[in-house]
C-alpha cells in the first residue's frame, strides 16, 4: 500500500515538471502557474501525508496484560454426616437408693380405732440399697389418707443394709370405713426410692370374737326299784 501510493505521486511529480518544460505546441500560459517550488513542497507534503495516513492505518500495539501470581487455594474442606464420637457419658441415676419393708412395730393393719384417736404409725424398713440414706432424706404421704401425718425427715444416716424405724403420729378420721394412707421415702431433692408402705386401719367398726354355743348332753340314769317285803312264814 505504502509502495504504491509512492509510486504515484512520483508519477504526479514527473508529469508536473514535463509540463512546465513545454514541447510541441505552445499552450496558452495559465493565470495561475505553479512554481518548481510549489511542485516540490507539494510532493513533499503529500509524501509526509501518504506516511502518516499510513501510520494511522497500521493496526495498534495491544499492551501485554501483566501476569499477575493468583491467590492460594485452601484445601477443600468435605463434611459427612455420621455417628458422633464424643465420649461423654450419660448421668448415672440414683439407682444406689433402695428401701426395703421390714413390718409393723405398731398399729397392725385393720386395728381398730375411733374417729378423732390420736396414734403413732412405727415401721421398721431395710435400706437395700448400695448408698447410704443422708441426713435429710424424707419420708413423706404419696396417696390415701395422710391422717394428719406430717414429714419425717432423717436427722442422721442410715448405712447400707441396716434397718431403722421410723414413726408418723397420726390422727384417725372422723369417717368411718376401712382407711389406708401410703408413705415412701425420698432424697432431700424429692426425688422418690424403694418399697412404698402404707398404714390401713378401721374407723367406726365393731370388733367382736365370734362364740360357738353348745348344749350339755343328758345323761339317763335308771331309778332305784324299791324292795318286796318277803312273807311273813307261818307257824
Amino acid at each position: 500500500m505504502f509502495k504504491s501510493r509512492l509510486i504515484a505521486v512520483t508519477l504526479c511529480v514527473t508529469a508536473l515538471m514535463l509540463a512546465s518544460c513545454g514541447g510541441g505546441e505552445a499552450q496558452p500560459t495559465p493565470t495561475n502557474t505553479l512554481s518548481l517550488d510549489d511542485i516540490q513542497t507539494l510532493a513533499v507534503e503529500t509524501f509526509s501525508a501518504a506516511l502518516t495516513g499510513t501510520a494511522l492505518a497500521g493496526p495498534s500495539e495491544t499492551p501485554v496484560p501483566t501476569l499477575t501470581a493468583s491467590p492460594t487455594i485452601g484445601p477443600i474442606v468435605t463434611i459427612t454426616s455420621g455417628a458422633s464420637t464424643s465420649n461423654q457419658s450419660v448421668p448415672p441415676t440414683a439407682s444406689c437408693y433402695r428401701l426395703t419393708f421390714v413390718g409393723d412395730v405398731s398399729i397392725q393393719d385393720n386395728t381398730a380405732m375411733k374417729p378423732g384417736e390420736g396414734f403413732t404409725k412405727t415401721w421398721k424398713v431395710l435400706n437395700s440399697g448400695s448408698c447410704p440414706w443422708d441426713a435429710g432424706f424424707k419420708f413423706a404421704f404419696k396417696s390415701g389418707e395422710q391422717m394428719n401425718g406430717v414429714t419425717y425427715v432423717l436427722a442422721s444416716s442410715v448405712a447400707p443394709n441396716a434397718t431403722a424405724d421410723i414413726s408418723v403420729d397420726m390422727t384417725a378420721p372422723s369417717k368411718s370405713g376401712t382407711l389406708r394412707g401410703d408413705w415412701q421415702m425420698s432424697t432431700a431433692g424429692g426425688q422418690f426410692f424403694g418399697d412404698i408402705v402404707y398404714v390401713q386401719i378401721v374407723v367406726g367398726g365393731t370388733t367382736g370374737t365370734a362364740t360357738t354355743a353348745t348344749g350339755a348332753a343328758v345323761t339317763a340314769t335308771p331309778s332305784p326299784t324299791p324292795e318286796t317285803p318277803s312273807p311273813t312264814p307261818t307257824q
